[in-house]
């Protein structure tokens, strides 16, 4: 890994160990060739191993021993670049302990000052533009670096040593404070952070340059501040992030476990999704109808500046991507005042270029199976572009991904490259994105795709993407099914070996099937190379298709008549729905026009939370089905019935009684504990099931519904308890975040059969 401090860390081991000889960076990694004693140099080689720097990872160590050389000193050489070769790139993680020490010494020449780093912290991802990992191949490039700061850089011993960002207040970018829509300059460097700061305080919104990207901030205690960045944003119930200066604030807020704090603390410094305490002073409509909060910790100098702790400043921020719903986050400043200008009341800007945007990473605990680890829910800031070190030498494949949570995939020789979060590909700007993320992953690692591997779904904008290169490059291309990407995914991550097989179940919105139709609840034997639909949920219509997920009552409705209950009884449970829209829907589902089928698991989620009367129509994905998870009384223990026949898992004996337990005023809490339970119970059935006839013991969740901690934790402990051994995702995400994984190893596979 370069820019991690490697070259000095050796550099003062070889002179520890009184060694001559020489280090430098290549392309393809850091080589060393040293002349000594033989059990002076095992002893060093020992060392190497166990006293790396912090942020380094060593995934190949290779010797060889030749003739002395002669050497007379020890000394770091300048880098060499091999076109072919490459090596991977640090993500971008927090402030270090160091750094942030000098930032609020006085007597520090970089005091308060909000670009000050080192080898041990950044930037990095986001600022390189090639490599080798070299100061003119950055956004750094224009600061010309000033003497003290030369002399760092250039002395060995310093922990500087070739920080290719390093810089001063007297040869570094700064920081200004803008008047939102008319580029006025209201104050610059420590004056623009305390206007910015009193801004905040008053409850006002500031548009904040960061590492990846732009984000949103204002109090997160102040329901009117946060009322207006909604509005302002076209964000209408979407959670926001919360930002707090410390670990002990976060801990006023919410209640933290130990994985989770430590989590919090982590280098890479996520958004962690964590319960509320009640009755807290952060504004309801941060999260609204939400038990669970996301917060971080600042990871940037200029972040721990602006949350640092004084009288009457909030403790908690709204962070959120500076953007509108939908729509890429901001990267430069022009773009900033043309975009986030009508959403903030200032922009607080700066003058270091970010060549690449990275959104914030998302986690979570997972259940412990059988310690907590972490679950990914999206992979970006931190930890992309770390590459996955898997079990094969792949050939070099492209793997579009998928059309929401858009991540894609390179792979060359062991390496799997998951991209950063690209976000929902529903725009020409979003696409844009993906192209540009792809060609700077193929210049960083000097990947050239042989083989090109997509989604099934035709109409999907990353699918168009891949099958047009294909088209052009002459390259052969791979359509692989979603759900079969998803397990795939999963099993590599939990590398399974290539001639194994799983039963994999895959619970999620929407994925286009073999036969044409909607798929979500699939149950399939899975290898890498193929699988068998062996079970899945009960197809029916989805009338408005995609206009359904944003009206789960349409789905509702599709249910209750599915099984056996009139437009009459469907009006006593929508009363708010006009009659003529009611009876426009039946008539859809009926006729099957516009009401493609569909097995979809997501889909039933929102249909019982629009039965149960939690929400009818939602305003951004998932919302009903999160909103319904949020309200299960985790006391109740009782299930619904449910068939399985033949290769169809029936809940139509679970609706029939939930529409019951509705008419019996039965509590909405113990209804979706109920239904929970139910789909727990349909998990383990059918995992044993398949045992029976097949005697695969290893069961592999993915897909988008195993977001849903409550599902996931009763279903781990049903599968556990019959002794099944669970694959989950962990740094991956379970959603279509790491769909393009799966894709580019079942490409691999399909290659090689």
């Amino acid at each position: 890994m370069q820019g991690v401090g490697f070259r000095p860390f050796i550099f003062n081991l070889a002179k520890t160990h009184q060694l001559v000889g020489w280090v430098r960076n290549s392309a393809a990694g850091v080589d060393i060739e040293l002349d000594g004693a033989q059990h002076t140099l095992e002893t060093f080689i020992q060392d190497i191993k166990t006293q790396a720097p912090p942020l380094s990872k060593i995934d190949e160590f290779t010797i060889g021993w030749i003739p002395p050389q002669g050497f007379q000193t020890f000394e770091i050489v300048h880098s060499t670049d091999d076109p072919n070769a490459f090596v991977p790139i640090s993500p971008d993680v927090t402030i270090c302990e160091d750094c942030l020490a000098e930032l609020f010494n006085p007597q520090d020449h970089r005091y308060r000052y909000p670009f000050i780093n080192c080898t041990n912290c950044g930037p990095r991802f986001t600022i390189i533009k090639e490599i080798p990992y070299d100061r003119p191949f950055t956004t750094m490039a224009s600061f010309e670096l000033c003497p003290t700061c030369r002399a760092e850089y250039e002395d060995p011993s310093n922990r500087r040593f070739h920080a290719q960002p390093v810089a001063c207040p007297n040869c570094g970018p700064h920081i200004w404070l803008e008047n939102s829509g008319s580029e006025e300059i209201l104050a610059e460097k420590e004056a623009a952070l305390q206007l910015a700061r009193e801004m905040l305080k008053a409850g006002k919104i500031v548009a904040i340059k960061g590492l990846g990207g732009f984000h949103l901030a204002c109090d997160a205690t102040n329901p009117a501040a946060v009322e207006t960045l909604r509005r302002r944003k076209l964000r209408v119930d979407k959670p926001f992030a919360v930002m707090c200066p410390t670990i002990e604030d976060i801990k006023t807020y919410c209640q933290l476990s130990d994985f989770e704090e430590q989590l919090v603390l982590s280098r890479e410094r996520p958004i962690v999704i964590v319960p509320q305490k009640a009755n807290n002073a952060i504004a309801e409509q941060v999260a609204p109808g939400q038990s669970t909060l996301g917060v971080m910790l600042p990871y940037t100098p200029l972040h721990a500046l602006l949350l640092e702790p004084a009288e009457n400043f909030p403790t908690a921020l709204v962070m959120t991507s500076g953007n509108l719903s939908e729509e890429p986050i901001t990267t430069t400043n022009q773009a900033a005042r043309q975009h986030l200008s009508p959403l903030a009341d200032a922009l607080l800007l700066h003058n270091r270029e970010i060549y690449i945007r990275c959104d914030d990473s998302v986690m979570r605990a997972a259940p412990p199976n059988p310690i907590p680890a972490i679950y990914a829910l999206r992979r970006s800031r931190g930890y992309a572009p770390f590459p996955l070190l898997t079990q094969w030498r792949m050939p070099s494949i492209l793997a579009a991904g998928a059309e929401l949570k858009n991540t894609f995939c390179l792979t060359k020789e062991k390496y799997a490259f998951l991209s950063h979060h690209i976000g929902d590909l529903e725009n020409y700007e979003t696409l844009q994105s993906l192209e540009h993320g792809v060609k700077h992953f193929e210049k960083l690692f000097r990947i050239t795709p042989e083989v090109i591997a997509y989604d099934l779904h035709p109409n999907y904008m990353a699918t168009r993407y891949a099958q047009q290169r294909a088209t052009q490059e002459n390259l052969p291309a791979f359509g692989i099914q979603h759900h079969h990407a998803h397990i795939a995914a999963c099993m590599a991550e939990n590398r399974i070996p290539s001639q194994e097989s799983v039963i994999g179940i895959s619970f999620d919105g929407t994925g286009y099937g073999t036969d044409g139709t909607i798929w979500g609840g699939e149950v399939l034997l899975s290898g890498y190379q193929s699988f068998e639909r062996a079970l899945h949920l009960k197809p029916i219509p989805l009338p408005g298709g995609d206009t359904a997920t944003k009206e789960p009552w349409r789905f509702a409705l599709s249910w209750m008549l599915a099984a056996g209950h009139s437009l009459e009884e469907a009006q006593n449970f929508f009363p708010e729905i006009p009659p003529a829209s009611l009876e426009m829907v039946a008539h859809q589902i009926k006729s099957g026009i516009n009401a493609p089928l569909t097995s979809s698991m997501g889909r039933l989620f929102d249909a019982v939370a629009a039965l149960v009367g939690i929400r009818h129509q939602v305003n951004y994905e998932a919302q009903a089905a999160i909103e319904l998870e949020q309200i299960v009384y985790t006391q109740e223990d009782g299930t619904y019935p449910f068939t399985i026949t033949g290769k169809i898992i029936d809940p139509i004996p679970m609706m029939n009684q939930l529409i019951a337990d509705r008419y019996n005023k039965i509590p909405q809490s113990t209804i979706a504990a109920k239904f929970h339970n139910t789909i727990a119970a349909i998990t383990l059935a059918a995992s044993t099931q398949l045992r029976d006839t097949t005697s695969l013991n290893r069961v592999a969740l993915s897909g988008g519904v195993w977001q849903n901690m409550v599902l996931l934790e009763k279903s781990i402990q049903k599968l556990s308890d019959s002794k099944f051994k669970i694959l989950l995702h962990k740094d991956i995400p379970a959603n279509d975040g790491g769909l393009a994984l799966g894709q580019a190893i079942i490409a691999y596979h399909t290659m090689i059969h």
